[in-house]
């Protein structure tokens, strides 16, 4: 018979799990229960699932049979139903085009009565604007508060009404630019009319405004006794000497105008974004976004101010030589009224839903608006023909800096004014700059922006002038503690002060003098002018100090002269100057203002393709280019002082280099070792050694503690290459006291910079593996000039073996051949 089957894999495991040894086998008849009960259950769910199967196949039959019936229907025209679709009751089809003929009719109707819809909205518009303009002739200011109630709500009603019909034209406008965006001629026409009835809507209605105020006794004198007898008082307010009755006429007049600008703003915001506008929810809301019109102010506080500029301007014109009684007089009306505005118009203001609005705001933003008018009509054009006529330019240059000055004062306590009492934040902050900065004036009249940055870079040039005239100013006070020559164990890396760099007096001046104009340019309102004023004052300054920097050092001519303590001195300190004014550029730099101002000057100069070009640091850096124009400075004066240092090292040593390797083979025989204790340095390399103790021992008092030790291990990196590559290696002999003069020797050039490092053979490395090779037992020597001759791998290993790290090969082999006992 056939072998029977194996079980399965999962079989197998099953009953490997259940019975793994004899005394499980009492538990099979309740497993087998188990077994039968899991069955049970899962046949008994494969029977729902075909029950729900068949009821699903039923219903789409029924489906599928009922939509082939419809088709059939249509497709007939009115016709039978064929006779394979049994069951189905015939009857009369209806024609498809007529159905699409019925469809486009009736959207044409309604399309057609949204017109006729706008059209009413529009005439319910222009018959308010009539009924309110046409008594207006028959009104007069000693009238306003005397006329019936009846009558004063009659008209606020009917502007009310006007408000409303623009209300609704405007979300239908809206409506019709979403679902018809080609119907842009009706949208237009509607536009037109209705920018024709506000044209006569508004000026009426701010006509009644002011005579409203004229008959309240707006606006109120700037005097009073008490002014006269040299007694400070505040100016009565005639908002809060209102009663209830001129109260309630004049809160509604506020409001009726609030809402006609509401529905102004709105209309402009429409216009602005409904090319990309998807929902009617902008012109729909009752709410208003205040910076839809912060530029141009509230219309019913501006009225409050505007009586009020005639009586100012009296005053004003007496004190064209003295402006900071212009500001002060501003400010004490600002803050006169400012209580009494507040408590009467910020609930006026809440009440007409002008969500994000401030009395207190609109009311400084009204007073900055009217003294912005009489600055630029009156006082700067007299300056600007100052300055380019009159030969006395010290006094205009004067007259500019004082009126900036006050500018700067008068904006600082204005905006304490205006957020007085006010929880800001960021995103309100930066949108009322503009509107309540009297610097908005440069935003207009950039030539007026770009005299007063010549009058400031002009001050701070003559300022550093009468500053270099000093000598003193170049020079830095040595600290008593480098004067000790102590090893730097303690010496400062991390620099921040004038006295940590070592720099000059001067340049200290210097920044805080670009500090100072840097400061001032916070007060313009926008980026591009705070660029063109930075880039014309404080750049443009420490640019021109740059230069002189660069100027100085190369009047020194390092490379080209003997080299002289006077010479270190300056080209140290000018070296301190820049990387001290590098220091204090860049943490400027990384002020977020700037990263604004550099990242918006190189959207504004440069096309996209140059800008990809560089990395994105320096696409936010202000001051990039003076940052590199430092870098470069002191980098560039370091290798000068660094190379006539060398330079000078090898003048004094030329002879003893050469003769490194035969002069003590004269003095002493073979066999005979100096003591390296009491040997002292060869006569020929003594004077290159104090040569260079002095150098570097100035240079630590005079360079800052970074550049310093940058330096000296560039020299000692220098000095290493140049005594190793002079002598000739493989052509001399050394001998043992030959060697041991060498060693003696290159201890003394090590002693020099041990005061700044404990290992400084670390930055002899040549040196240092060139006398390893000498002083290596002969066994060892012939051992590895044999693995050198025979490696393969330039005998790297062999080297690393011995602690050599930086010679190769070729070169070991060379010193190994200077050995007199090594051929």
């Amino acid at each position: 018979p056939p072998r029977p089957q194996p079980p399965a894999a999962t079989l197998r495991g099953f009953l490997d799990a259940h019975f793994a040894s004899a005394e499980d086998l009492a538990a099979a008849p309740a497993l087998a229960e188990l077994l039968r009960r899991e069955c049970a259950g899962l046949e008994a769910s494969l029977r729902r699932l075909e029950a729900q199967l068949a009821s699903g196949s039923a219903s789409w039959l029924a489906r599928s049979a009922e939509a082939r019936s419809g088709l059939h229907r249509i497709r007939s025209q009115g016709g039978d139903i064929p006779a394979g679709d049994q069951g189905e009751a015939s009857a009369p089809g209806v024609e498809l085009p007529a159905i699409v003929r019925e469809i486009q009719r009736i959207d044409t109707i309604r399309l057609y009565a949204a017109t006729l819809q706008l059209e009413a909205l529009v005439g319910n518009l222009e018959d308010a604007a009539y009924s309110i303009v046409r008594p207006a002739s028959k009104l007069n200011l000693s009238s306003v508060l005397r006329r019936a109630s009846n009558g004063v709500e009659q008209k606020q009603e009917k502007l009310l009404q006007a408000v409303d019909a623009v209300r609704d034209i405007e979300q239908e406008l809206v409506r019709i630019s979403t679902s018809r965006p080609q119907w842009t001629n009706l949208i237009v026409a509607v536009d037109s009319r209705v920018d024709k009835t506000l044209a006569i809507l508004r000026p009426q209605a701010l006509t009644d405004y002011r005579a409203l105020l004229a008959a309240l006794g707006w606006p109120p004198s700037l005097s009073s006794p008490d002014m006269e007898k040299d007694k400070y008082s505040q100016v009565p307010n005639p908002l809060i000497l209102m009663n209830e009755a001129n109260k309630e006429k004049y809160s509604e007049s506020f409001l009726a105008l609030c809402a006609l600008q509401h529905v102004q703003a709105n209309r402009e915001v429409r216009q602005c974004q409904m090319p990309a506008a998807t929902t009617p929810s902008l012109s729909d809301s009752k709410y208003f976004d205040k910076t839809a019109c912060l530029d141009n102010g509230l219309w019913a506080i501006d009225e409050l101010v505007h009586p009020i500029v005639s009586r100012m301007e009296y005053h004003f014109s007496k004190w064209s030589e003295q402006p900071e009684f212009i500001f002060a007089l501003v400010y004490k009306i600002t803050k006169d009224f400012m209580d009494g505005v507040d408590d009467i118009l910020q609930p006026l203001i809440d009440k007409a839903r002008l969500v994000g609005l401030s009395a207190k705001e609109s009311w400084v933003t009204g007073m900055v608006k009217m003294l912005l008018g009489y600055l630029e009509t009156q006082i700067f054009p007299a300056l600007v023909t100052s300055y380019h006529h009159t030969d006395d330019k010290l006094e205009v240059h004067s007259s500019w800096m004082h009126l900036n000055d006050q500018m700067i004062t008068f904006d600082k306590r204005m905006q304490l004014l205006a957020d007085s009492g006010i929880q800001k934040v960021a995103l309100v902050s930066e949108g009322l700059s503009r509107s309540l900065s009297v610097f908005s004036i440069y935003i207009g009249h950039s030539d007026w922006l770009r005299i007063w940055a010549d009058v400031e870079l002009n001050s701070a040039q003559n300022k550093l002038k009468s500053e270099l005239e000093d000598e003193a100013s170049w020079l830095c006070s040595i600290d008593p503690q480098d004067e000790l020559g102590h090893q730097e164990s303690t010496a400062k890396f991390l620099l921040s002060t004038r006295e940590d760099y070592k720099a000059p007096p001067v340049s200290e001046f210097v920044v805080k003098t670009a500090s100072a104009m840097i400061e001032r340019s916070h007060a313009l309102p926008t980026k591009g002018t705070k660029i063109q004023y930075c880039r014309s004052t404080s750049v443009q300054f420490l640019n021109d100090f740059f230069v002189l920097l660069h100027e100085r050092c190369e009047a020194l001519q390092l490379p080209n002269t003997a080299l002289q303590e006077e010479s270190l001195l300056k080209a140290s300190y000018a070296i301190n100057a820049a990387r001290y004014c590098e220091y204090v550029v860049r943490e400027w730099d990384e002020d977020t203002a700037f990263m604004e101002l550099g990242a918006h000057g190189n959207y504004v100069d440069g096309n996209q393709e140059q800008i990809h070009k560089h990395s994105a640091q320096r696409q936010c850096s202000f001051f990039a280019d003076e940052i590199a124009f430092l870098v470069k400075l002191g980098t560039d004066f370091l290798e000068q002082i660094m190379s006539s240092i060398l330079i000078e090292f090898e003048d004094l040593s030329w002879d003893y280099v050469q003769s490194i390797g035969s002069s003590n083979e004269q003095s002493l025989p073979d066999d005979q070792v100096p003591d390296e204790e009491n040997l002292e340095v060869s006569p020929g390399f003594v004077a290159s050694l104090e040569v260079l103790r002095e150098r570097t021992t100035k240079l630590k008092l005079y360079l800052n503690s970074k550049d310093f030790l940058d330096l000296w291990r560039s020299i000692a990196e220098g000095l290493d290459y140049f005594v190793y590559s002079s002598i000739r290696w493989g052509q001399v002999k050394f001998s043992d006291p030959a060697v041991v003069q060498l060693r003696v020797d290159s201890k003394a050039l090590l002693r020099i910079f041990r005061p700044y490092c404990s290992r400084p053979e670390a930055f002899f490395p040549f040196v240092t593996d060139s006398l390893k090779l000498l002083t290596m037992g002969e066994t060892d020597a012939q051992y590895l000039l044999e693995a050198l001759k025979n490696g393969k791998d330039d005998g790297k290993s062999g080297l690393r073996q011995h602690g050599l790290h930086h010679v190769d090969g070729s070169q070991a082999v060379n010193v190994l051949r200077s050995r007199k006992s090594g051929g």
